[in-house]
Parts: C-alpha cells; structure tokens; sequence
C-alpha cells in the first residue's frame, strides 16, 4: 500500500491515540521503552506543507543505473496529485546498466516543461548524454520552468555539462568527483547529498533516496517526509563498513577506482576527442 493511501489513516489514528493519552505520559519522548509503538500525546500535530507539485520527469536512456531512478521515483512519486513521467532520449524501450528494461511514458521533443527533473546516472550513456548538445538544450529549456532540477550519481556530470551547475556547490558519484564538476564550474561538496538554490545533487546511487527525502521535505513538510520512510521502512543499517571512499578498506578502494578509470577515462576520452573533429570539421 502506497504512503498516499495510508496518509489519511495515519491522521486518524493519531487522532485516537491522542485521546487516549494520560496526563502522567512524557511529551518529550517519542517511543516507550517498553514497546516499539510511538507513544503519541496530545500535543503532538502533524504539520503538512502545501505545494504545488504536479509532475516529475525522469530521464531515462539506455545504461542507466535503475536505482538512480526508481529510489527517487518512489519517494517523490508519493506526492498526493503528482504525475511521473520517465522520458527517454528516443522513442522506445531503454534497458538500464543491470537490462532491467523500461517502458517510457514519452521523449524529450514532446515534453517543454515541468515541476521537477531528476536526472540519473549510469556508465557509458551518462558519459554519451555529457556530450550531446541536444540533450544539454533541452535540458536548459526544461530547467527554466521547474521548481526543482536534480541530478544522482553521475548524473551530476550531464547536469552540470549543461552549464547549470557553474558557480554552484553540487555533488556526485565518488570517482573524480572534484574534476568532474570543477571543468564545468562547479564546486564539488563532499557530502551524502546537497542543494544551491533550485539545484539538488546527489552523491552515488542509493543517496539519491536520501536527497529526495530531504526534497521531498522541503516540499511537503518533514512529518509527511518521515511517514514515508516509515513506508518504506527506511533505516539503513549495512552489515559492515563502507559505501564511501573514507569508509572503503583501501585495497577495496584501489581495486575499485581502477575498474572506474579504465572504463570512464576511455569512454571520455573517446568522446572528447569526436568533439574535436566536429570542431575542426565546422
């Protein structure tokens, strides 16, 4: 059950549970010791925001990664009334990095504005969308009618390829992050996620759950940001160490970044050097 269809039922509840309280229940703590059920007491009001949301897009292109999309698609798509769209480069099926393959609602050519636009990453196309003057324009066309622009992983370095990012503080996968954003004017921040402004960035894969809770905050308020981790029972809790650069064994780290080098500074390097010849040839 979505968080939307539990919403209403939760208010209710709390209602109930508000009636129930007695006078000697601390209001200063939120669980029992005794039971893993919150212990609500009178004062205690849910506070919502309104908002004007009303659709989110999703850039999807072939060797996207599928949790860069579908961790935000989730939580942002649990505002009440708003409509997601995944929007691919061409019209037809995109497989991502793991070929799970997605069925787009539409293409870029027929999609001129909306609320909010997260653009995920991935491998080799992230790399080709950082190169492609098409697909900077429409996102610069698309960014002057969102309220929200955003970007996870390596989908940082297609937003930030578009000049959006210049004199901006952002974030993005790990891997030569600093480069990665400084050659476009970016500031890099070391952080799980961040915002400047309408720009919301966040560092690899699973943060951009975390920056779309954080988003999802901002506009709706914290209370219903938290009802849906609670929906998601979202409370991270890895098995050992790791999951970022300080926290990496540096062995793991080294054989990690190799495998990254070796297969990104290639594919920049390929692209980089077509740019070239267009240049030359125009």
């Amino acid at each position: 059950m979505s968080f939307n269809n539990l919403l209403y039922l939760v208010a209710v509840l709390f209602v109930l549970s508000a009636c129930q309280q007695t006078p000697n229940q601390e209001n200063s703590d939120y669980h029992s010791t005794a039971s893993a059920t919150p212990q609500i007491n009178k004062n205690d009001k849910l506070t919502f925001k309104e908002y004007d949301i009303k659709t989110v897009g999703f850039l999807v292109y072939d060797g996207v990664n599928s949790l860069d999309v579908f961790g935000p698609h989730y939580v942002l798509g649990q505002l009440m009334g708003v409509e997601r769209k995944f929007i691919a480069l061409e019209p037809g099926n995109i497989k991502t990095v793991m070929g799970i393959e997605i069925v787009p609602n539409t293409t870029i050519d027929d999609v001129d504005s909306l609320d909010i636009l997260v653009i995920p990453g991935g491998f080799r196309g992230t790399i080709e969308a950082a190169y492609d003057a098409k697909v900077h324009q429409w996102i610069r066309d698309i960014d002057k009618t969102t309220t929200y622009t955003a970007s996870v992983c390596t989908g940082g370095w297609i937003l930030a390829s578009t000049g959006l990012l210049e004199g901006k503080k952002a974030t993005t996968n790990w891997y030569d992050a600093e480069n990665m954003l400084s050659k476009y004017g970016a500031t890099f921040v070391d952080e799980r996620y961040t915002n400047d402004g309408k720009y919301w960035t966040a560092a690899g894969v699973t943060a951009g759950m975390d920056m779309s809770l954080a988003l999802l905050a901002e506009i709706a308020g914290e209370d219903y940001a938290q009802g849906v981790m609670l929906d998601m029972e979202y409370d991270p809790q890895p098995p050992f160490a790791g999951g970022s650069p300080e926290k990496t064994r540096p062995a793991v780290f080294e054989y990690m970044n190799g495998m990254y080098k070796a297969g990104v500074d290639a594919i920049i390097e390929e692209m980089e050097a077509g740019e070239a010849d267009r240049e030359a040839l125009d």
